[in-house]
């Protein structure tokens, strides 16, 4: 406040001189020039009456003449001021549109209005450094589930989007660099409620600069990192990032998964899904020999997983000098014309994967491919979502968008830390198993992906399981499961995790029975249908509702209820 009033001032002292100069000067004349009163004696006007005259004649309000009519002198000197006031008023006016519409005091503005909202955020927010595709996608998923974001991106334009956006929650943006450490605490690094920092910008360099930042200002706070070469990668690593995300060995891996085991697949996309998406379908990616075109940081990761799967691979790259070639040799060209494919072999092969930087390359590589063989499975690289449309046009077996792939894992990082002991626990167990959990899960969940949420049995979050596991009583997971509205019943929902402090080290039990029996302290990895959640830490919260998911019988919580009740009961026995 104190610098845009410094600033404001600074400017605006040159009309401000004039404006009070002429005033002045309008005053004085008015109180040297003589006068007669009503009466025909000599009269000079006082400094209040020749202030009050030039303040509303200034406004050319015009009250009159007073408090005797003027003499031909002060009418000519009145005339004077007029024209002198009017014109200092209009420099003055004019003077201060052009600082209002000025842009280094329009930036200062906007910055005061973004500290200030930040501020009056109460509840723990992330901090979103970029926003585009992925940092887009993470803000809407982030609001949907109730968390609040704050934005800093370089781009005026998609600042301006967040406006337009319709957000659950209110999103404040800054148009900064966040590689500026000055801007990130603008937007809130140091406050007690900033939860962490997601560096999701296009540049390694800054993102790497932004986690640093952050470890150095505020060391606490959960810093997650996009990083789309190993050696950034190795290098925000090394000062202790808590996540680093790189899209295309994510993408790599999950295709790798979906050829060995298209159940477990499945259930990692249904698993880190975002609020409100539909359920994906079940994709299984043939074995056989690939064409791959594109050599570029996604192609090679691509490339490595499919070799580690026992895949054998066609690379087609157009500058192989520039990108380097595989051991296993590689076909010149794009992919985008019949004869590259035609010299990779292309009615031998089971499945493509369109991998390059070019969006309208990838869609004509994919169409042209399927021309020659209709049966090819198909994977997309989509690198811009307003691209949306046409991708979904061309129904590519598996689409690979970078900015949802990493927008979907750091939700789940975010919002269910216990996911990844989940999914760890899984990879253990073969497909079949796999199979078996989606069913049970697609059986619960309808056509929307599972809500997948922690709880942990502690005083601040489930105090009536609390008590009463404290007083010794007895309880498990079919407690926890029954429908608060009728004890008979059960909720929709799996517990798929219970980690659990021990006496030497830290217990997972995947998938517990219903007659596992719970402690205080554990936490839980729960999934089940949009809304149950409610009812879950409703159950939890109230003793009242435990006893009667406990008993069955359905007690009066208030005091004049409760003696209504033992009334009634007395006057019964009687």
């Amino acid at each position: 406040m104190n610098n845009i009033l410094f600033v404001f001032l600074r400017r605006l002292h040159v009309p401000l001189i004039v404006l009070i100069s002429v005033y002045a000067m309008s005053i004085l004349g008015f109180v040297l020039i003589p006068g007669v009163d009503d009466e025909g004696n000599p009269w000079r006007m006082d400094f209040f009456h020749a202030f009050y005259f030039v303040s509303y004649m200034g406004t050319t309000i015009g009250f009159g003449e007073i408090p005797y009519e003027f003499t031909g002198a002060q009418r000519m000197w009145a005339t004077f001021s007029i024209y002198a006031t009017v014109i200092s008023w209009l420099y003055a006016i004019g003077y201060l549109l052009t600082i209002i519409q000025d842009p280094a005091f329009r930036t200062l503005l906007t910055e005061r209005a973004f500290r200030r909202n930040v501020r009056r955020i109460s509840e723990p927010f992330y901090l979103i450094c970029g926003y585009g595709d992925t940092g887009n996608f993470l803000v809407r998923a982030l609001s949907e589930a109730g968390i609040h974001a704050v934005v800093v991106e370089i781009d005026q334009n998609r600042v301006n989007q967040l406006d337009l956006a319709g957000y659950r929650t209110f999103v404040p943006g800054l148009c900064a660099d966040a590689s500026i450490p000055e801007n990130l605490v603008k937007a809130g690094l140091q406050y007690y409620n900033c939860a962490g920092v997601v560096a999701l910008t296009n540049e390694d360099a800054v993102n790497l600069k932004i986690a640093i930042t952050s470890k150095l200002l505020n060391p606490g706070l959960r810093t997650i990192a996009r990083a789309e070469t190993h050696d950034v990668e190795k290098n925000i690593a090394s000062f202790g990032t808590d996540h680093i995300i790189n899209p295309f060995d994510t993408f790599a891996g999950r295709l790798a998964l979906a050829l060995h085991s298209p159940g477990m697949y499945l259930l990692y996309e249904w698993m880190t899904s975002v609020p409100h998406e539909p359920l994906r379908e079940p994709v299984f990616p043939p074995t056989g020999r690939w064409i791959l075109c594109g050599y570029g940081r996604f192609g090679k990761a691509v490339h490595e997983r499919l070799k580690a799967e026992g895949i054998a691979t066609t690379v087609i790259e157009a500058t192989p000098e520039r990108t380097g070639t595989p051991s296993d040799g590689v076909v010149v060209g794009r992919g985008t014309e019949a004869d590259t494919l035609h010299e990779a072999d292309i009615q031998h092969a089971v499945g493509l994967v369109a991998g390059t930087d070019d969006d309208a390359n990838n869609l004509s590589i994919v169409m042209t491919a399927r021309g020659l063989n209709p049966d090819l499975f198909t994977v997309l690289r989509q690198n811009s979502r307003a691209n949306d449309m046409i991708f979904n046009a061309v129904q590519s077996d598996l689409i690979m968008q970078r900015g949802s792939i990493i927008a979907h894992k750091i939700f789940a990082i975010i919002t269910t830390p216990l996911l990844a002991n989940f999914l760890r626990l899984a990879r253990r167990h073969d497909d079949d198993w796999a199979n078996e959990l989606i069913s049970r899960i697609g059986g619960i969940t309808g056509d929307e992906a599972p809500h997948v949420w922690m709880l942990t049995l502690n005083e601040a979050i489930a105090p009536a399981v609390h008590t009463m596991l404290e007083a010794g009583e007895s309880l498990d997971i079919q407690n926890l499961t029954t429908d608060p509205h009728e004890y008979s019943k059960q909720l929709p929902l799996i517990v798929l995790l219970i980690q659990r402090d021990g006496d030497e080290a830290e217990q997972e039990i995947l998938l517990p029975s219903a007659q596992e029996p719970l402690q205080s302290g554990d936490r839980l990895l729960l999934c089940g249908r949009d809304g149950i959640q409610a009812s879950v830490e409703w159950l939890v919260a109230n003793l009242n509702v435990l006893e009667y998911v406990l008993t069955g019988e359905d007690r009066p919580a208030g005091l004049i209820w409760r003696r209504w009740s033992r009334s009634r009961e007395q006057a019964d026995e009687a």
